[in-house]
């Protein structure tokens, strides 16, 4: 046991708490590091169908030049996760923000360059790759570093409720980003223009990030007692130093309990995780289809192949529509019904499911925007209960570490399903749709054996 500080006039401050709020200037700081990246990249969803046609380049590899990245995502997002455990969460957002930062800078360049005809489709599309890889080998350091922080500053019975929100700065950001695409096409940039505009925005977001969020990173010695954190397993010992303001005591407490008592590594097959994982990687790969599909379905029946420029605009509504039904689940129906996880993850699928049925007979835009509200209604209600629901079932300590193979799962989704359902869509429409609604079927089956209690998962305990 260490030795009690010799100078007991001041008083050594609290390690946080379980319940120790999350002050509403970080919360911002926390929600615009998502909305912004989240705003981005349904941006480049936006206007990359056009690009394609623009290029002459099929469908099919334009889905598949996102491979790579995502691929790198799955590898990289748990071990940066791990290492914001010993690192502390504001440094691996920043180096999320970096890798967002530079891959939409170098992935308008590469594309701009194609369309001016400096480089021939091929080499544009391969560089895309390339540079798109940035974002899945950094950009993955910063969603789990979030939820992590999230995670260990909200007590169990709140915590569906507090994902759900820090969720919704994503949906957020999915709404701004086709709604802004179609104004941020530039006379000097053209479809790259929204490229460009994000990477701006990010500096800024990274900017304030830098300056505005303490820092959590273990850096002083620990002294005074010690004493049982109430959420850790081993002892962790009070941190104080005069010269130290009350925001980074508060955050580093967190990272000393860390330090001092390591959780053994969770593994991919630990029982309490896996009916999650399974859940997420099946309705995360109906969710990755249908969003592949998506532009390029509303360029087909909405006769636009040969006007490509005219396709973000319609694009992005329905991109927009659905982003709008996501925040509805998540600012409206999970905190009112006040959902757990696994009902917000059984009813979101059978949520979706009805919207890629109504997806799959829309014939305009009126209908396909209609149908793919109702399904990311569905997925907003998902998403939100298959990432509390991993949380959940995992002790405080180890909230590092799920996180990241949330994120890990998360990117799985996008390695080969949006080119898997692009190919099926390109060959059969309803062979492409049947999969989709395969997938969600399979999670409610699956998730209603084996997805454990709401009741159970948001008791809060020790």
């Amino acid at each position: 046991m260490a030795e009690a500080d010799p100078s007991p006039s001041v008083p050594p401050p609290p390690l946080e708490t379980a319940s120790s709020p999350i002050t509403r200037g970080r919360l911002v700081l926390l929600f615009m590091v998502m909305l912004v990246t989240a705003a981005g990249n349904t941006a480049m969803q936006s206007v990359m169908p056009s690009i394609g046609t623009e290029l002459g380049v099929a469908d099919v590899w334009i889905s598949l030049a996102y491979t790579w990245s995502a691929l790198l995502w799955v590898v990289c997002a748990p071990m940066w996760a791990k290492r914001s455990d010993k690192r502390g969460r504001k440094a691996m957002m920043a180096l999320g923000m970096v890798g967002f930062i530079s891959s939409m800078a170098l992935c308008g360049l590469a594309l701009h360059l194609g369309l001016a005809g400096v480089l021939s489709a091929l080499w544009t599309l391969v560089l895309f790759a390339l540079c798109r890889s940035l974002y899945g080998l950094f950009g993955s350091a910063a969603p789990p570093a979030v939820q992590a922080y999230v995670a260990s500053r909200t007590p169990r019975s709140e915590r569906t409720q507090a994902l759900a929100l820090v969720a919704s700065s994503f949906g957020l950001g999915t709404v701004l980003g086709p709604a802004l695409a179609p104004l941020l096409l530039f006379p000097g940039t053209g479809l790259t223009g929204p490229f460009f505009a994000f990477a701006l925005f990010a500096v800024g977001v990274l900017i304030a990030l830098r300056l505005r969020l303490p820092d959590d990173e273990p850096q002083f010695a620990a002294r005074g007692k010690t004493y049982d954190a109430p959420f850790g397993s081993g002892a962790a010992r009070h941190v104080r130093d005069e010269d130290r303001d009350e925001d980074d005591i508060e955050d580093s407490g967190e990272m000393q309990a860390a330090e001092e008592a390591d959780p053994p590594d969770l593994k991919w097959t630990d029982k309490r995780l896996m009916p999650w994982m399974v859940a997420g990687l099946l309705g995360g790969h109906a969710q990755a289809m249908i969003l592949g599909i998506s532009g390029f379905l509303v360029l087909d029946r909405l006769d636009l192949r040969a006007t490509p420029e005219a396709g973000a605009g319609p694009v992005g509504i329905v991109l927009m529509v659905g982003a709008v039904a996501t925040l509805l689940a998540q600012w409206g129906l999970i905190p009112t019904l006040r959902l757990g996880p696994r009902a917000s993850t059984l009813w979101g699928m059978l949520l979706a499911l009805v919207g890629v049925a109504i997806v799959a007979v829309a014939v305009d835009l009126h209908a396909i925007a209609l149908g793919f509200a109702v399904a990311s209604l569905g997925f907003g209600l998902y998403r939100p209960g298959f990432t509390a629901g991993a949380s959940l079932a995992v002790t405080r300590p180890e909230q590092g570490q799920v996180s990241g193979k949330v994120a890990s799962i998360n990117g799985a989704s996008y390695i080969y399903a949006p080119a898997l359902g692009v190919w099926l869509y390109g060959h059969s429409d309803w062979l492409g749709f049947a999969v989709i609604m395969g997938f969600c079927i399979a999670v409610f089956v699956i998730g209603s054996r084996s997805l454990q209690s709401d009741e159970f998962l948001t008791r809060d305990r020790s």
